[in-house]
């Protein structure tokens, strides 16, 4: 990135972040415009469904030694640019946006860590819960999934409110609906999607902080390690499976799905050529609808598992996870090393259906995700600082 500002002489970086970990890598840029010198002479700005304002503009704000900004979409950061590009060039008036204060004293967030060989043992999560057993071991492929079977997993406050930027509901009614109805009869009559599947089930079982997946032999294939809560209930995710010692044996889910590249390709020509709102728009959508489609696996999952019998009536309960089992993926709390994309990618084979993993352990297309998949009736999202 510093190599390709210097050469183009850019005047602004911008980096944008999906996952968690992508926080941790732009604190490290900062830190790496500072010990270069660079920092007074490359404003940045920071967006992303990874950040939020009060981080950029209150904790990065205090390490960086130039000017960092947040931008919430693409229209904010345009008119930063706007901003900056007139305080750069003198105009008379021109002026940043005032940062957001901090309102309460920062409190250092726990670090993320693994269990020391002499800490405190496992978290109190039960083991005594019966392990389903899985319709097949190993993996399948499905290919050519309808529109129709997973858009109703469309989370419409997600894409309204958060990708789309409609805060009020009667935009969203009079505007927002509408113009998703749009858009689907697009994607539908355009052919733009291929939405597919690579998913699997794995024998395995639990050690400390590790999940272990075990070949047709009993014998050990690849291992997972998670980080565990340091106070709590000191949970970890390896805690959702058999420990070894207990001599028996449990089950994995992996997945792996994506919407396609055609989306991206119809998105990055709406960029080219300068159709913001609609490259925005069509950007948005196309992520929330890998999402969908990972949420309509995940319960043909659970009914695969037959731990189905208490669902939510309703998408809202869905979407709040009132249902057993949980789906992590890569990069949050409870599993944050994108590394161990690499272990999954190598278990379902997910090229398969045109997913490829980047020396970044970044998924492509974009509108791709990946997930570990746990029956355990007590798995839910935790985050492995401490708080639940």
């Amino acid at each position: 990135i510093l190599e390709a500002a210097e050469e183009h002489r850019a005047d602004v970086i911008g980096m944008s972040g999906l996952l968690v970990k992508s926080t941790v890598i732009m604190k490290e840029n900062l830190e790496e415009l500072n010990a270069r010198g660079m920092a007074a002479g490359y404003p940045v700005i920071l967006g992303g469904a990874a950040l939020t304002r009060a981080y950029v503009e209150q904790d990065l704000h205090e390490i960086y030694e130039g000017e960092v900004r947040y931008a919430r979409d693409a229209f904010e950061g345009l008119r930063l640019m706007d901003a900056l590009m007139g305080v750069k060039r003198g105009v008379p008036g021109a002026e940043l946006p005032p940062l957001k204060q901090r309102r309460v004293p920062l409190r250092p967030a726990p670090a993320l860590q693994v269990s020391e060989p002499d800490a405190t043992g496992r978290s109190d999560v039960a083991v005594d819960n019966p392990v389903p057993a899985p319709p097949f071991w190993g993996t399948r492929v499905i290919k050519g999934i309808g529109l129709k079977d997973y858009a109703s997993w469309l989370d419409e406050t997600a894409l309204f409110k958060g990708q789309w930027g409609l805060k009020d509901k009667d935009t969203i009614e009079t505007d927002g609906r509408p113009r998703l109805r749009g858009w689907l009869d697009r994607l539908h009559t355009e052919g733009m999607l291929e939405a597919a599947v690579v998913h699997g089930y794995f024998p395995c079982v639990s050690k400390g902080d590790d999940l272990i997946v075990l070949d047709e032999n009993g014998g050990e294939r690849t291992r997972f390690t998670f980080p565990r809560q340091q106070r709590g209930r000191r949970l970890c995710l390896a805690d959702f499976f058999r420990p070894e010692e207990s001599g028996e044996t449990d089950v994995v889910g992996l997945q792996v799905v994506t919407v396609g590249s055609r989306i991206g390709e119809a998105t990055a020509k709406l960029f080219e050529a300068n159709a913001y709102r609609e490259y925005m728009e069509l950007h948005g959508l196309s992520v929330q609808l890998a999402e969908a489609l990972a949420e309509y696996w995940h319960a043909r999952v659970r009914a695969d598992l037959g731990i189905d019998g208490s669902e939510p009536d309703s998408m809202d309960g869905m979407f709040r996870t009132e249902y057993q089992g949980c789906r992590y993926s890569l990069g949050y709390p409870a599993c944050p090393d994108l590394e161990d994309r690499a272990k999954i990618a190598d278990l379902l084979r997910p090229e398969r259906i045109g997913v490829h993993l980047s020396e970044e352990f970044q998924l492509h297309p974009e509108q791709s995700t990946d997930a570990i998949v746990v029956h355990h009736p007590e798995a839910s999202y935790f985050n492995a600082g401490g708080r639940t």
